[in-house]
């Protein structure tokens, strides 16, 4: 069983995610194959989305890679449960004319949470999900970079 590692000094978030491979096969891989080595990716918490912490994946990390592929919805939701852990895909050009696509790492830990954007509504993939004895703690750090904004999170891969 993999799992994600989730972790910001500041706002002393430090949970697991387990990954869902048998609900999101390409969506698991693409989170796999990127965080081969541990990841210190920006987020923000979201203007449209509710209780999300966004992760967008940073364009030099994509280029030239053979995981930036376009990824398929599975495990698909347009409404994330507290825990989920959301990988967005939206291809090329598809927002405000933006030439790259852009992959989302969503960190869910609230209530009413929705995938409605300005382009529309957007099905994400639910890739991982928070082990539920760590869920209280992660909505409590969320809640900090809510308030606190941006910060730097660290995504690292556990066990095989």
């Amino acid at each position: 069983m993999t799992s994600i590692r989730i972790t910001e000094p500041r706002s002393k978030l430090s949970v697991t995610a387990v990954l869902l491979p048998a609900k999101a096969p390409e969506n698991a891989d693409f989170l796999t194959l990127y965080l081969a080595t541990p990841r210190a990716v920006p987020g923000i918490h979201a203007m449209w989305t509710g209780p999300e912490i966004s992760c967008p994946v940073p364009s030099a990390d994509l280029e030239g890679q053979a995981y930036a592929r376009p990824l398929p919805a599975e495990n698909a939701t347009l409404t994330p449960q507290p825990g989920d852990i959301v990988l967005s895909y939206v291809p090329p050009r598809m927002w405000g004319g933006n030439p790259n696509a852009i992959f989302d790492i969503g960190l869910f830990y609230g209530q009413g949470a929705r995938l409605l954007f300005p382009i529309g509504w957007l099905a994400g993939s639910v890739v991982a999900q928070v082990v539920a004895e760590e869920r209280e703690q992660f909505a409590a750090a969320c809640g900090v970079i809510r308030r606190t904004g941006a910060c730097d999170i660290t995504f690292s891969l556990m066990g095989a």
